[in-house]
């Protein structure tokens, strides 16, 4: 989006990024597709140049903190992330049981009904409200946030039962996704 002040101008920096469904959709509350979204972060860090630092899947959205090594573009890596996700569940939606996709998949056509670049659905929202992490204090903040999200969200009492995290990690237990620790 042109108009975006949270866009991720270096592909070199630290980001905490929040990646949201249209219409904030809880799709995520099918672990399917919360296992997508886990294989493509997987993915990304062992083809696609992707460090991911912290992460969390919540009902209708994600956050991330992670940056890109050498040579590749963070921007590149999320939109393909996007890109593939959305067709994966998209496609999981459409085939596997699930009582609401009449109303899920007609809210992503609607969000792409009046878009020329989108050929059917819409999944993600536009941008990924990126803030450049540029200091410790900020970085520590977001860390926290994303661990604490699902505890706010009372899905747990403690970050670290999340399996859907990082924070498991944090915890010095094994997680879904291997990270690059914040010290």
């Amino acid at each position: 989006m042109s108009g975006d002040r949270y866009l991720i101008a270096d592909q070199q920096a630290i980001y905490f990024l929040t990646l949201t469904v249209v219409d904030w959709v809880d799709v995520f509350t099918r672990k399917e597709h919360r296992l997508k979204i886990v294989e493509s972060l997987s993915y990304c860090q062992s083809h696609k140049g992707l460090i991911l630092y912290a992460w969390v899947v919540m009902s209708n959205h994600l956050h991330l903190i992670a940056s890109a090594k050498e040579g590749y573009i963070l921007s590149d890596i999320i939109r393909d992330f996007k890109k593939f996700t959305a067709k994966a569940i998209i496609a999981g939606v459409s085939t596997e049981p699930e009582s609401r996709r009449d109303w899920m998949l007609y809210r992503f056509e609607f969000a792409g009904k009046f878009l020329k670049r989108i050929k059917k659905y819409k999944f993600w929202r536009d941008g990924n409200h990126a803030i450049v992490l540029d200091t410790n204090h900020l970085m520590e903040q977001k860390l926290h946030y994303i661990h604490h999200n699902p505890v706010e969200a009372l899905i747990v009492s403690e970050p670290e039962h999340y399996i859907f995290s990082s924070a498991r990690q944090y915890a010095g237990q094994v997680g879904l996704i291997s990270c690059v620790l914040i010290e």
